[in-house]
């Protein structure tokens, strides 16, 4: 699943959550994403800026979906666990044993673990607590550009 994919998923309530607690904790990359938005409506910014924010998260969900929009959906993604959502991030890399320092891993391209680990550990994230983030996450480390691993591809599908 690529980036943009991830978007076209997602609920109009998880979509507002999620843009929602971005305005509030990244507020630069939510003006970034709005910007983007705006300019696949070709409105002004501004225009979306004074909508509601169930309408504002629509349009940027929208914008973010599309094909031509990936490498901005991975940064958005990226940014989200980073910066709103840190926990769930570190104790993901944590449990796959990788080496980061606050959720940036040491290696750009790490390798996968073995399928047995990486099921156990999918299970185990999984299933911890009821929280969509969880999801969200492993579909977002997936999708990044620096992440060739069609095990966990399969694992999240099922």
């Amino acid at each position: 699943m690529r980036p943009h994919e991830i978007f076209a998923l997602m609920s109009p309530e998880q979509s507002e959550a999620f843009f929602g607690r971005l305005a509030e904790e990244s507020p630069v990359m939510f003006a970034q994403s709005v910007q983007a938005a705006a300019i696949a409506m070709k409105s002004r910014p501004q225009y979306l800026l004074k909508q509601p924010m169930p309408k504002r998260a629509a349009a940027v969900r929208r914008a973010l979906a599309r094909v031509a929009a990936t490498s901005l959906a991975e940064e958005v993604l990226a940014v989200y666990f980073l910066e709103c959502r840190k926990s769930l991030l570190t104790e993901w890399l944590d449990a796959l044993g990788l080496a980061h320092e606050e959720g940036v891993l040491a290696d750009n391209t790490p390798t996968c673990p073995d399928p047995t680990s990486l099921e156990k550990a999918v299970d185990e994230y999984r299933n911890v607590e009821d929280d969509p983030d969880r999801l969200l996450l492993l579909r977002a480390f997936a999708a990044q550009s620096a992440i060739d691993w069609p095990p966990l591809e399969a694992l999240i599908e099922t």
